[in-house]
């Protein structure tokens, strides 16, 4: 199995450009960034670029309040996916959507206002 990193090459997301890069809000854009997919623990450490111990620290929590949930065991792995009927991660995922697209016609806008009328 390769051991590419993948995630850290995407570019901040709209969540960790508006609230830092605590290891929470981090672990939480990986899940929301990917919804369909699950991950390891062991993904995530390598994925997320942090120690196993700040890893598992945090997401204690996040497995705790239900916001990340378990969704199948591969051999000895866990792997976990995000729970998209979670409150939290409903709101979260609207929140980010009307982001988006506000900058969407932001970007429009002054694309359109750089484009000279020939007549």
């Amino acid at each position: 199995m390769a051991k590419e990193v993948r995630y850290k090459d995407m570019g901040d997301s709209i969540l960790i450009k508006a609230f830092g890069y605590s290891p929470k809000l981090r672990i939480l854009d990986i899940f929301l960034t990917n919804p369909y997919l699950d991950f390891s623990k062991e993904e995530l450490v390598r994925e997320l670029g942090m120690s196993k111990q700040t890893l598992y620290k945090n997401f204690k929590d996040l497995v705790e309040l239900g916001v990340i949930k378990v969704s199948r065991n591969i051999g000895r792995a866990t792997m976990y996916r995000i729970n998209r009927e979670h409150p939290l991660v409903k709101r979260l995922d609207e929140i980010i959507n009307e982001i988006s697209l506000q900058i969407a016609e932001e970007e429009a806008k002054k694309q359109a206002k750089q484009v000279p009328v020939s007549k």
